[in-house]
């Protein structure tokens, strides 16, 4: 073959190969819990839904991204950003210095407070006092389970691998109350289930921020999420998944 066909040849190669990089987006891969509605769930197809996932989309969207979801379970969330099965948390992760020891958190995508819920018209006073030889449920490796053991020594702390099994046992009578991010308590008490239990006394303000969780050493991917954050605040995106699932700004 002549010379100058074969350079035809490969420069048409090479544009269409860069044609196909271009047009093929980054790839950022999400990892949640799936049993912590309505943040994350997995609905009856067996895919994530809920605010998380729907944040982490526009945050993709908005760093031109594609997202892929990997779900494990909330015990080993933070060992599977560790061992790189998934490059950045979503799912409702409170940014804390002890877990500051371990990952990097991106700034705040809303705001959390604790709560009771026990059963309607219950006797209990959520204090420390009121919940002693009382058995409180909380999920285990939360902000309320160590609240609960801090505040509450008086009481029996029962914790549980998913918040949903919390439930699950409040239900059948085996703990007293039950102490849990606010917003997830709410969305419970809204259900079927829920029906026959309320909120009990006011929220726990522990000024808790939920933040995206990545490996210590993506700084850049830090500033990109932050960025991306700060526009989906501002053109109204955020809003409209807030709005989604809550009467109220939860940010």
């Amino acid at each position: 073959m002549k010379t100058w066909i074969r350079s035809l040849l490969a420069v048409g190669a090479m544009m269409v190969a860069g044609s196909a990089a271009a047009e093929a987006k980054d790839v950022l891969r999400i990892g949640s819990e799936g049993a912590y509605p309505p943040f994350n769930m997995i609905d009856k197809d067996g895919k994530l839904q809920g605010f998380d996932i729907d944040i982490a989309n526009a945050l993709c969207a908005e760093m031109k991204v594609e997202c892929v979801f990997v779900t494990q379970d909330w015990d080993g969330i933070i060992p599977g950003l560790l061992a790189k099965k998934y490059d950045a948390i979503v799912a409702s992760m409170s940014d804390t210095p002890e877990r500051r020891k371990a990952v990097a958190f991106s700034n705040k995508y809303y705001s959390n407070m604790l709560r009771f819920a026990a059963p309607k018209g219950t006797k209990l006073a959520p204090t420390a006092e009121g919940m002693k030889g009382k058995t409180i449920g909380a999920q285990r490796a939360t902000i309320a389970a160590q609240y609960a053991r801090d505040k509450f020594k008086g009481a029996e702390v029962k914790v549980y691998d998913t918040q949903e099994n919390a439930w699950l046992d409040l239900a059948a009578g085996r703990t007293d109350a039950v102490l849990a991010d606010m917003l997830v308590a709410y969305e419970w008490l809204q259900s079927t289930d829920g029906a026959n239990y309320a909120f009990l006394g006011e929220p726990f303000d522990i000024d808790d921020k939920i933040s995206i969780a990545v490996r210590k050493q993506d700084k850049e991917l830090v500033k990109k999420l932050n960025a991306a954050i700060d526009a989906i605040r501002a053109n109204g995106t955020y809003q409209k998944i807030n709005a989604k699932y809550f009467p109220f700004d939860i940010y």
